[in-house]
């Protein structure tokens, strides 16, 4: 037998021993990837111990692979699962943001309302007693009728703050008036010309412009809040199509196969298969970054002239001043409505009314200075809780944009900034070379790893958008002072909000005269009767002086 030259047989040893090696390798990668399957919770039975024939792989590459059939199908669940589980976690930490912001938001505006609510009832009581407690349900309705307008009743905020102004003149016209008898169509002919009267001077006309407008702002921001919430929740449940599927298969577990099991994805390739997988979503981005600006821009209403805190907290010293207003000038008063409606019949002798005088409505109150106003709702003030989801609404901007790299940097994906030549391309262990697709639908058309149909937008996503557009512009609305409807967020329908209210040009533009010929009647002596009615009414407005001195000491010695 012939022998082989030395160098030959040196050759063919070390061949050998590098089959082996490699064999002994191969053998390795595969237990560790039996490792690494049997960590999810997978049998061990699936798995082979050494690399077998791929032929029967559907989506990784065939040829000698360490996955079974078993192992792939597995493999390919778990990818959507993986996948699934990161687009939840990344939304639900916005949508959480939302909801917190949201609960917050609605729990300081309706805790606001009930503290001045409970403050105009203590200084009321305190300051003018029983007279008060005999008309409180008149502003215990105003509170009820501003808690409904804020979580969506059907309430038109400028009649109803008019509503109470001139249910208030009528109280107040019987009190200051109290030796005359005055039928319910007297009071009527009263109240219906509030607005030119003005017995309560600027006070109504100003609260009410800003009442409407921190109304308006504040809930159209906390229902903005809601929204984003709802939106959130809808979009972020993923259910991968098929391509995708198999694309998210092959970028994140089809390396195992190969026994690769450290080996990351590219960080191109990982984006276009996110930027496919994610389409539809990528398309909320342009209405989701205009409704973050919309939120942007009421946030600073809410910051400035739309505050509700500086318009409600201080509420019942602005009742107080029209009250005082309408008392100074209720001789002026009681002289135009006379000559308008005409001189109401007198009360019989020892019939008269309880006057103002005898009860005290006379004292006014001492507003807060800001440094002594007390801390306002929820533990905490408007400003902190604006500065903070302000920061947050923009951190939020173009999230759904960057979703898909988000997602490639999250560690169930590709969470390492590896070498462009020692990562995943979906094939080997080596660069990325197919361009990166753009994101949202449209540009799905070329995407290398993932099939989109881009005739076929996912309508869940289509409606969202929607919502997001009817949301922004009512936070315009808001913005500009314009009340607007409000969205019923439980059902995603719209309920009706309060309109516009009184328009000034179809009010009356001066006093008119229109009683009944029950009033008319009443005009019998002229002017003589209305002179002295007038009189009656100076004198008791000279005693009232005195004692509302007198009161105005006590309310400080209380202060």
């Amino acid at each position: 037998m012939a022998r082989l030259p030395l160098p030959s047989l040196l050759c063919t040893l070390a061949a050998l021993s590098l089959s082996l090696l490699a064999a002994e390798l191969k053998s390795k990668s595969c237990l560790e990837v039996l490792q690494v399957y049997v960590s999810k919770g997978f049998n061990k039975n699936d798995a082979p111990s050494n690399e077998i024939n791929g032929d029967h792989l559907k989506i990784c590459a065939q040829g000698y692979t360490c996955c079974s059939q078993e192992m792939e199908e597995k493999y390919r669940q778990q990818s959507k699962e993986d996948f699934r589980s990161a687009v939840g976690e990344h939304c639900n930490a916005l949508q959480n943001m939302f909801a917190s912001r949201y609960k917050k938001f609605d729990e300081f505006f309706k805790e606001l309302l009930e503290n001045a609510e409970k403050s105009l009832n203590d200084m009321f009581v305190r300051t003018y007693g029983r007279l008060y407690m005999q008309n409180s349900e008149l502003f215990k309705d105003l509170f009820v009728e501003l808690k409904r307008y804020y979580v969506g009743g059907n309430v038109n905020l400028e009649e109803m703050l008019n509503d109470f102004w001139a249910r208030l003149l009528e109280r107040m016209f019987r009190l200051v008036n109290p030796q005359h008898h005055f039928t319910d169509e007297y009071l009527e002919c009263v109240s219906k010309y509030t607005e030119q009267l003005k017995p309560f001077g600027d006070v109504p006309r100003k609260l009410k412009l800003q009442v409407t407008r921190a109304f308006v702002a504040a809930r159209t921001f906390a229902q903005g809040l809601a929204v984003a919430r709802d939106v959130i929740n809808k979009v972020s449940v993923v259910n991968p199509t098929t391509s995708c599927s198999h694309a998210l298969l092959k970028m994140t577990y089809c390396s195992h196969c190969r026994g690769l099991v450290t080996v990351k994805p590219c960080s191109n390739y990982c984006s276009n298969v996110m930027r496919g997988c994610l389409a539809n979503q990528g398309d909320l981005d342009s209405e989701w970054n205009n409704f973050i600006d919309a939120m942007l821009m009421v946030a600073e209403r809410l910051e400035g002239p739309f505050n509700i805190e500086s318009v409600m907290d201080p509420i019942d010293v602005k009742i107080s001043d029209a009250i005082m207003n309408m008392q100074e000038n209720s001789v002026q008063v009681s002289q135009k409505v006379f000559q308008g409606c005409g001189l109401p019949k007198p009360l019989p002798a020892g019939r008269a009314s309880r006057s103002v005088p005898e009860s005290g409505f006379s004292a006014r109150f001492r507003p807060y200075n800001p440094e002594e106003r007390p801390t306002t709702a929820a533990g905490t003030s408007l400003d902190r809780l604006v500065t903070d989801v302000k920061e947050k609404l923009k951190q939020a901007k173009k999230f759904w944009s960057s979703l898909p790299s988000t997602m490639c940097n999250d560690e169930k994906m590709a969470p390492e900034h590896i070498s462009e030549d020692e990562c995943w391309n979906g094939n080997a262990k080596s660069r990325y070379l197919l361009a990166v697709t753009g994101n949202g639908l449209a540009n799905q058309g070329n995407n290398p790893e993932v099939e989109v149909d881009i005739t076929k937008p996912d309508m869940v996503i289509r409606r969202q958008i929607m919502s997001l557009q009817i949301m922004t512009s009512k936070m315009k609305n808001a913005y500009n002072g314009n009340d607007v409807d409000f969205i019923d967020i439980s059902d995603e329908s719209s309920g009706e909000g309060s309109g516009s209210g009184c328009e000034y040009q179809n009010c009356p533009s001066e006093f008119e005269f229109n009683v009944t010929d029950s009033v008319g009647k009443t005009v019998v002596n002229g002017k003589n009767a209305v002179e002295n009615s007038a009189a009656s009414t100076i004198c008791w407005s000279h005693a009232a002086q005195a004692l509302c001195l007198l009161f105005l000491a006590m309310q400080r010695q209380w202060r």
